[in-house]
């Protein structure tokens, strides 16, 4: 099988260097990122690394900014994973069959949502939005709606409602 190795592309081959000029690093400006996404109320979603913008093919990344005490419907993201950077405010996610499980993280806090895990999240601050970073394993938006859960805790009745996370059925 070491055949196989002569199938990648040599680093060191100086003739390729001129094209990293346009197609290597790129940094996206936090001023300039893309709004031109499906916009909804009780959230605003900007778009910063996207198979659009940058050609990204693996990754989705850009900035979640969620109302006071707006929540998501019930939902997983199938076999994606997502990491959730909270930059200011107060988030709070239940997950599990009944959502039985809790966590909150506020600014500089890391949440990792594994794959297929049904889960909630709310801005847990009445006062103030919350803002995040939001990436996810795939540039794929995928959801999966969930309508046959029986919460612990009754939702109320404030959803953030993007492409992401379409309003609960009902």
């Amino acid at each position: 099988m070491a055949d196989h190795e002569h199938d990648h592309p040599h680093t060191h081959d100086h003739d390729h260097e001129p094209r990293w000029k346009h197609n290597g690093v790129r940094v996206i400006k936090g001023d300039q990122l893309d709004s031109n996404t499906a916009q909804t109320p009780g959230m605003f979603r900007q778009a910063a690394i996207n198979h659009a913008r940058v050609g990204a093919q693996k990754i989705w990344a850009g900035t979640v900014s969620i109302q006071p005490d707006a929540k998501t419907g019930v939902h997983h993201h199938g076999a994606l994973e997502s990491v959730i950077y909270v930059v200011r405010g107060k988030a709070r996610l239940r997950w599990g069959e009944r959502l039985e499980f809790v966590a909150e993280a506020g600014p500089g806090d890391f949440i990792y949502v594994p794959p297929y895990v049904p889960h909630q999240e709310i801005n847990a601050d009445p006062d103030n939005a919350l803002e995040c970073v939001l990436v996810r394993s795939d540039n794929e938006a995928v959801v999966v709606n969930i309508t046959d859960v029986d919460p612990v805790e009754a939702p109320e009745s404030v959803y953030w409602v993007d492409p992401i996370h379409k309003h609960p059925p009902g």
